[in-house]
């Protein structure tokens, strides 16, 4: 305790930081009693981290949600139930209550949420559609990237190809496993990489990151059962 300075915390944990809520405006596609559907943009991420405790979804949810949004996940991820990456657009599903949140997470579990990607991959295909089943877990080398390794988590991504230009595909994937980067690293791993994507791929000029959209997100409503689908238009 210092005699010249009010006594403050200088070294703060993860935990003790303050998260606030921003008016930031977020594009709502879907929203009940129980959960939200947000078209995430290019650029924001999903919660605080070390680097980014402002500015997040997690920050505008506040705002908007008030004190309507789950705890499980404590107070630095107050409703997030599953995360896309800070440079992947659209549809992010966000849970109001711990019901509801325990519901969504349960139809993660086994597999029975419908989230359907599109991107832009480099090079193109013989095949029209496959799939990659091939366990993912962290770099042995780079702690910081996902890599497909022996001792990883079962991920299995199903792609089908929509179009093909000079070098170029445009692709849909259906996810049977939502395993982190998944996509990504699933992409690079069979030879094509997301483009723009500059941490399994390229870094492309004029590009933010990998092209990447996450267009539709369905599920069972948590209270009703009902089969509800959102789907995010593509950015330009």
């Amino acid at each position: 305790r210092s005699t010249l300075f009010p006594y403050t915390t200088l070294f703060r944990s993860r935990d003790e930081i303050d998260i606030l809520p921003e008016d930031i405006p977020i594009d709502i596609l879907y929203e009940d009693n129980d959960v939200i559907v947000i078209n995430k943009p290019k650029g924001m991420v999903v919660h605080p981290a070390p680097g980014h405790y402002s500015g997040t979804l997690v920050n505008a949810l506040m705002y908007h949600c008030k004190d309507s949004l789950s705890g499980i996940n404590g107070e630095i991820r107050p409703g997030i139930v599953h995360r896309i990456d800070m440079n992947t657009t659209g549809s992010l599903l966000v849970c109001k209550n711990d019901k509801a949140h325990n519901d969504i997470a349960a139809q993660i579990k086994v597999h029975s949420v419908n989230r359907i990607y599109k991107g832009i991959v480099i090079g193109n295909f013989k095949e029209e559609e496959g799939t990659v089943d091939a366990p993912i877990g962290r770099n042995p080398k780079d702690r910081k990237k996902m890599a497909v390794v022996p001792n990883g988590r079962e991920a299995v991504t199903h792609f089908t190809v929509l179009e093909q230009f000079k070098g170029y595909s445009y692709v849909q994937f259906k996810l049977e496993t939502g395993r982190t980067h998944q996509i990504r690293v699933h992409m690079a791993h069979i030879g094509h990489p997301l483009l723009g994507d500059d941490v399994y791929g390229k870094p492309v000029k004029n590009l933010e990151g990998q092209t990447l959209h996450a267009q539709t997100l369905g599920i069972k409503q948590p209270t009703t059962g009902e089969y509800v689908e959102v789907n995010a238009p593509l950015p330009s």
